[in-house]
């Protein structure tokens, strides 16, 4: 479980990305995050794996209190949670499942990765992924030959490998024509309902948010603005979030 509780972040130009969230999301769940550019989606989802720290308030992971992680047990914790961009991030000039392969080099030892060794198992793995994003027959061509949608899903296979217990996505089909992004979502979908992942995604095609998600978290001004379930996201509740002086709801 992921918990938030009382938690801001002021930047040094004195910018709120957060402030004062509260909000708890479970095992499993398919979350969310929309609201106005510069509302504070891409820092709440950044807090979580810590590649943005909190100033005020208590942010926990399955218990762990993120704030408190140094070194080596930071590191360990990132492990299990899985980043996906709106920008890949791939070596586009190696093969796709050296890509993929690059997800085990945290826990590899150091002549390893210099001489970039991967063992059986680790190709295995890696070819799983793959196949469960449904681009096994790519892993052997370089991922600069692959469409913007196929780089993505290399890149969801590419944290798949970590075996995370959370995938946090910011963006991910923001750079995709309208077929592709949905190929994408189905993707996400799959993945969170067969494997337990929890997906945590920032997103701003409010269509696809509904279409996929099964809860919805508004965002404004760094303030949580709404918070449920799909079925009961209104015109009012959009309003709340979209319109610059609408009041807020819970």
């Amino acid at each position: 479980m992921i918990e938030f509780d009382h938690v801001s972040k002021i930047y040094p130009n004195g910018v709120k990305g957060l402030d004062d969230v509260s909000l708890k999301i479970e095992q499993g769940e398919f979350v969310a995050i929309i609201g106005l550019s510069g509302a504070g989606k891409s820092t709440l989802i950044r807090t979580i794996n810590r590649m943005i720290d909190t100033t005020e308030g208590r942010l926990t992971v399955d218990g762990t209190e993120v704030n408190m992680l140094k070194g080596k047990q930071l590191r360990k914790f990132r492990r299990k949670i899985g980043m996906v961009f709106q920008s890949f991030n791939l070596v586009t000039r190696t093969t796709v499942i050296r890509n993929v392969l690059t997800a085990k080099v945290p826990d590899m030892p150091f002549l390893r990765v210099l001489f970039g060794i991967f063992t059986k198992a680790e190709k295995l793995e890696a070819l799983e992924a793959l196949d469960k994003v449904g681009i096994l027959e790519k892993a052997f061509i370089r991922a600069d030959q692959l469409s913007g949608g196929q780089q993505q899903r290399v890149a969801l296979a590419r944290t798949l490998a970590q075996n995370p217990r959370i995938i946090l996505a910011d963006e991910p089909v923001a750079a995709l024509d309208p077929v592709t992004a949905k190929r994408v979502m189905d993707d996400f979908k799959r993945i969170n309902r067969d494997m337990d992942i929890s997906i945590i995604m920032n997103i701003h095609h409010v269509e696809l948010a509904l279409s996929y998600a099964e809860r919805i978290i508004g965002i404004r001004e760094g303030k949580i603005v709404y918070d449920g379930k799909v079925s009961d996201v209104t015109g009012e509740v959009l309003d709340a979030i979209y319109m610059e002086k609408a009041d807020g709801i819970k």
